[in-house]
Order: C-alpha cells, then structure tokens, then sequence
C-alpha cells in the first residue's frame, strides 16, 4: 500500500468514525482541496466537528453544476433539486423568473443554464448570500421575500421559486445536532406549524405572477393541506405534488388560476 493510499485510508476512517456517511467522497474531497498538510488537518478537524464540508472546501454539486458556497451561507441539499427542476420545466426560453431565499443561487444558477435566454434574478435577506450567488452568475439582490420585485415584472413573471424555512418551531430539536450547531436556525424555523413564510410569500406572489405563472416551494410532510386555505385565497390552484422517492411530499407547484392559464403544458 502506497503513501497516499494509506493516508486516504486513515482520512475515510476519522470521518466514518465522526459520524460522516460519505466517507470516502468526503475524503477526497479534503485531499483534493488541501493546500498543506496542516490545512488538510484543520480541515479534517473542522469536518470532524460537524461543520458543513461545503464550507471547508468552498463548493458543492447541486443538478449537475458546481457551485461556489461561502461559509455561513446556506449549502443547498439535494432533494431540492425536484423543486428546482419543477421550476424549470415552468420557465419559457424568454420568460421571467424569481428564486427567493436564493442562498449559494443553487436553484437560480440551474434557470439560469438551462434558460439563457430568460430573465432569473435571485432575492435573499443576507448580504453574504447575495454575494456568494452572484458569484455564481446568478443576479441577486437583498430583498425580504419578493420585496425587491421589479416593479415592471409585476403581474408577468412566469415562475416564483422557493426553499424557505418550513421546519415548524416545535420540531426544530429534532434536526440534527451538528446543523444547530453551526448553522442559523433561522434558515429552518417556519413558525408554529411551518408555513408562515411560505403564506406570506403565498400572498406577495399572486399580484407578481403571470396569468399561467406558478409558484413553486419547498415543504414539509402535511404542509400542503395547511397551505392550501391560503392558496386558494390568493386565486392559486395546486396543479402538482412533487414527492420523493418514499411517497413523502416534498414540494408543489400552484398556477395563477384565470385568464391565460389554458394550454400551459402538464408538469411531468
């Protein structure tokens, strides 16, 4: 056994044992990041803590594309990439579309490869992930949910996309110990029952939508039924589900239900 063999070998075991599932992916991610030896081992050290590996080597995989991620913003997961290409498969050649909450700009950076011809800018409340989104390519702005809405895409945006907070507060011991650690709670808090920012964003997205437009979110388990009351209110008609491989719901797309809506095709 080679050098270097060993020493990867010795890496996946100190991260098994800390509790990392990928082991072996992480592992060469670290080594394939590292600058010395010393920063090899802060890096570990850091892992091996709990700290989010995006952070330590600077990027992530989301859909395909490698994307820059800042320390201390947001790492989006995978199972965000079915909403991402829900709004996708929304988004015309030439249409007009808001992430929001856009973090690392994962979701947008996606429009924005597949739909170059498209309008995509992304909105978030922290400086430091309009940042790291722009680095990204996205063109990002601070904005508290759709506040920072172009006022002349009122009323014409094709999709509105989002992964916002929707861990309802009573659940939030339940996450992970490591996420509470080192991440902002606020980045998983929805309120009481999980959807308080998904209602309000509920509301700012019906006068922004295009007739045909759709929003399409992120959420838990039995979020649609309690979202639905608010939907329904706001003249939006769930036309789709997205759930995971297990059954569980994951996410829904909701139409601007009126005029022009016919002859949008069916999501897949």
């Amino acid at each position: 056994m080679d050098a270097d063999t060993s020493r990867r070998g010795s890496l996946v075991d100190r991260l098994a044992s800390a509790g990392c599932v990928a082991a072996e992916r992480e592992a060469d991610e670290l080594l394939a990041a590292a600058i010395s030896p010393g920063h090899l081992e802060a890096s570990v050290a850091r892992r091996c803590r709990g700290e989010p590996i995006a952070w330590i080597v600077g990027t992530t995989t989301f859909a395909g594309l490698r994307l820059r991620v800042e320390s201390g913003v947001y790492v989006p997961r995978p199972h965000s990439e079915q909403v991402a290409r829900a709004a996708l498969a929304r988004l015309p050649d030439h249409g007009i579309a808001y992430d929001v909450a856009t973090g690392s700009g994962a979701v947008a950076a996606l429009l924005v490869a597949h739909r170059p011809g498209a309008r995509v800018v992304g909105l978030d409340l922290d400086p430091r992930a309009v940042a790291c989104a722009r680095s990204n390519g996205v063109d990002a702005r601070v904005s508290d949910l759709l506040g920072g809405l172009e006022a002349s895409h009122a009323g014409r945006v094709d999709v509105v996309v989002a992964v916002l907070p929707y861990v309802p507060t009573p659940h939030l011991p339940l996450l992970a110990r490591d996420t509470l650690d080192h991440e902002d709670v606020r980045w998983y808090d929805g309120g009481a029952t999980g959807v308080d920012l998904l209602a309000r964003l509920v509301v700012q997205a019906r006068p922004a939508l295009a007739p045909g437009g759709a929003l399409v979110v992120e959420l838990g388990v039995d979020q649609a039924d309690l979202l639905a009351p608010t939907l329904a209110e706001a003249g939006l008609h769930v036309e789709q589900l997205l759930t995971d491989e297990e059954g569980d719901l994951r996410g829904l797309v909701a139409v601007r239900a009126d005029r022009g809506a016919a002859g949008r095709p069916p999501l897949g």
